[in-house]
């Protein structure tokens, strides 16, 4: 026996050898690959929802817009197509949590610079207050890259409706005005195809970690041409 395994000795170790990366590619064949969840508005804290949609369970995408950004040029959801992309609802005037929002959007935006697959939209929730000279402004201040980040205004009901038929980040205020909301501190992140994939505390510091590992999760399943 001894003679046996001493003379086809290397033939076994080779034989050994490819049988173990066989059994580990199966192995790695056989898991499921990780993915991130395509939110609907069933799945949503119904506050956050417009009542037209709560039931709805699937096939929901962020709808078109037509809107104005800080350099008073038209944004649509052109600029977006075919990216991934983090949104959130603001205001510039905003004293308690926008401030905090807004410098996580700008780490955000340093981490993701160089890739032109992932961009940025924040879209403001008081458009009467804030003008396109406004939003300038508050780029400049805040370090606003025009070529990764738009910050957004328009016709209020249209940025209602974003809010709270599309993005799902809004409550109804009610007191205001027809379409008054109060903004939530969410980021949501899109995928290529319109759909939502996340939802993120824009001001706590680890789910903007865990927003950064979810987006080059998403990288893998939508791969640059």
């Amino acid at each position: 026996m001894h003679a046996f395994f001493k003379k086809y000795r290397r033939f076994l170790l080779f034989f050994g050898g490819v049988s173990i990366i066989i059994l580990f590619l199966f192995y790695r064949a056989l898991q499921p690959q990780q993915t991130l969840p395509i939110y609907q508005p069933a799945m949503v804290n119904f506050e956050l929802v417009d009542s037209t949609l709560q039931h709805i369970k699937k096939f929901h995408r962020i709808a078109d817009f037509r809107l104005t950004n800080q350099n008073g040029q038209t944004i649509t959801q052109n600029w977006v197509r075919d990216k991934i992309y983090i949104a959130d609802f603001f205001f510039t005037t905003c004293p308690s949590i926008c401030p905090i929002m807004t410098n996580n959007m700008r780490s955000i935006q340093a981490h993701f610079e160089k890739d032109d697959q992932i961009r940025l939209l924040s879209f403001s929730v008081t458009p009467e207050i804030d003008s396109v000279a406004q939003l300038k402004k508050y780029a400049l201040e805040k370090g606003v890259l025009d070529q990764k980040w738009n910050l957004l205004t328009g016709p209020k009901k249209e940025i209602y409706t974003l809010a709270r038929k599309s993005f799902l980040v809004a409550k109804d205020d009610g007191d205001g005005g027809p379409y008054d909301m109060i903004h939530t501190e969410n980021f949501v992140l899109v995928d290529p195809l319109g759909r939502i994939r996340g939802f993120y505390d824009g001001t706590n510091v680890e789910e903007i970690k865990t927003l950064l590992s979810e987006v080059s999760l998403l990288k893998k399943e939508f791969p640059s041409p």
